[in-house]
């Protein structure tokens, strides 16, 4: 039977309108759901191999490593996936303690710039870093991996710390390029300073925090391969 050309085609009720886009939503979030939960252990994985990677770089003279956990003011022996404040311990042929690795974070430019540094207990220095996520302007953000007068303030970094204020003896801060007058200082890359200053805000804040209880359980971490 054909349909009068004067007769408008009958519309989908509004009811039924929504239970459609009711049920794609629910398809749509149910993918999303399964898609996350397919690629969260992948996802882990890659980040504890470059974490792992990061880890040797910042200690160059280790051989092998173990994870402790920050408990309050103590240090807890722990795996890759525990939660919580994880500090990276490094040692030579010999299981000797040649310092540790500690992740920091702050904002940068354009988003959170996350690093592993190095510390070593016996100079009191911070000894290097490597970069763990970054969205930085290429050529800008991302010369704090790659400017040779930058990375020259982390071969011994003054990171001496004050047991009796429980935390460091002098605050690190990022100053103007070419102004740097002590070894606590971070000579910023010219062109690049706010990425500068992230990298002396988050090291310093994790500095002051994390390394007096590193320092207070020195011995703890020395035994830790033995």
């Amino acid at each position: 039977m054909s349909t009068p050309e004067n007769q408008v085609p009958e519309l989908p009720s509004s009811t039924r309108l929504i239970s459609t886009l009711a049920t794609v939503a629910m398809i749509s979030g149910l993918l999303v759901v399964l898609i996350y939960e397919f690629t969260k252990p992948i996802i882990a994985e890659n980040q504890r191999l470059a974490t792992e990677r990061a880890i040797f770089k910042v200690l160059p003279l280790a051989k092998s490593r173990l994870t402790f956990v920050v408990d309050q003011d103590k240090l807890v022996l722990a795996d890759d996936k525990t939660v919580g404040e994880l500090i990276y311990a490094g040692y030579d042929k010999q299981n000797k303690l040649v310092g540790v690795a500690i992740n920091a974070a702050a904002q940068g430019y354009q988003d959170i710039v996350k690093i592993l540094y190095g510390y070593n207990p016996d100079n009191g220095c911070i000894i290097g870093f490597d970069v763990l996520k970054s969205t930085e302007t290429p050529g800008f953000g991302t010369k704090i991996t790659t400017d040779k007068d930058f990375l020259a303030n982390f071969k011994c970094l003054d990171a001496e710390i004050n047991m009796a204020q429980s935390g460091l003896e002098n605050a690190i801060k990022t100053v103007r390029h070419g102004t740097k007058q002590h070894d606590w200082q971070i000579d910023a890359i010219s062109g690049s300073t706010i990425t500068s200053n992230a990298i002396g805000r988050m090291l310093n804040k994790s500095a002051q925090a994390v390394l007096p209880i590193v320092v207070e359980n020195l011995e703890l971490l020395k035994k830790g391969q033995q």
